[in-house]
């Protein structure tokens, strides 16, 4: 089955719809659709992070501790502060 055909499928099917059963459809649609954003932005992010590691692991960037962290961020707030 193609795609265009699924899609006259589906089109046919809608116009049979009252606009209550349209909403519920349209409701699934959302969820597919969002459900297909999120695994899309969860793979880019997987992917990202496998990027980083590499470069830690590779010494290409210099990495930092949680406590190295911590203290800039305490520095950082210090001077805002002043």
């Amino acid at each position: 089955m193609t795609v265009s055909s699924i899609d006259k499928q589906i089109n046919n099917y809608l116009a049979q719809l009252n606009e209550k059963q349209k909403k519920a459809v349209l409701t699934v649609v959302k969820t597919f659709a969002e459900e297909q954003e999120s695994n899309l932005n969860e793979s880019s992010f997987i992917e990202e992070m496998d990027k980083r590691i590499e470069e830690l692991e590779s010494g290409k960037v210099a990495g930092r501790t949680w406590e190295e962290v911590k203290q800039s961020a305490r520095k950082s707030i210090s001077k805002e502060n002043k």
